[in-house]
């Protein structure tokens, strides 16, 4: 069962254009080699569970600066209790943000149905070409999932961002592009990988793009 195993009281990187608190749940159906958030996903028991109420609690000073509270993880759809968690903090006042890889597109739905989230933030893996997007999620992935996600946020949710982290031995340049094309008229936005941590330990002697070539890549995506 997946459990809030963290909280940032303050971040201004996980909401474009707010301040915001995050909350992490643990669990994850994905095993992206170079997942930073990995000790959520291979080993949540090592981490300290922290109650909802304690959570509502800690954050109810910050109401007068935060922008809102954005849920991620791991994977956050996977969480049977995410609805209750979402409704708690929408009656306590709060502008709730979603971390998603997509894969449920059906919690997406009632979730959405339910006003329960104000913004919603997808992860593309790859292209959707099935062996590039296994190889970047670590498991047989259900690819038609993933395109209603996008499909549904696309057309259901006005606040919404699109995100990829790019790794050169995973994604070339075209991948990149194609990517961004397939998305339309929805900027995708790209974040370099990080080597410092990851699932795959390999992948710690893993380059990222240079900075020049990072920000090539960025204009040809915005």
């Amino acid at each position: 069962m997946s459990e809030i195993k963290g909280l940032i009281e303050t971040s201004f990187i996980d909401w474009p254009g707010r301040s915001c608190a995050v909350l992490f749940l643990s669990g994850c159906n994905f095993r992206c080699p170079f997942c930073h958030n990995h000790p959520l996903v291979l080993n949540p028991h090592s981490l300290h569970t922290l109650s909802l109420s304690y959570v509502r609690l800690k954050l109810a000073p910050y109401k007068k600066w935060l922008g809102g509270i954005c849920v991620s993880g791991g994977e956050p759809t996977l969480a049977p209790q995410l609805p209750h968690i979402l409704l708690q903090l929408k009656n306590d006042g709060w502008d709730v943000k979603l971390d998603t890889n997509g894969s449920r597109p059906d919690i997406l739905e009632h979730l959405i149905a339910d006003n329960l989230v104000d913004m919603i933030a997808m992860d593309i893996k790859a292209p959707l070409e099935q062996e590039k997007y296994n190889r970047c999620c670590g498991v047989e992935v259900n690819l038609r999932n993933i395109r209603a996600s996008i499909a549904l946020i696309q057309e259901r949710v006005a606040r919404h961002e699109f995100r990829m982290t790019i790794v050169p031995s995973l994604h070339k340049k075209e991948d990149i592009v194609d990517c961004a094309a397939m998305l339309g008229d929805h900027s995708l936005k790209i974040q370099n990988f990080n080597p410092r941590t990851t699932l795959d330990p390999s992948f710690a002697n893993e380059k990222c793009y240079p900075p020049d070539d990072f920000a090539h890549l960025q204009n040809l995506v915005a």
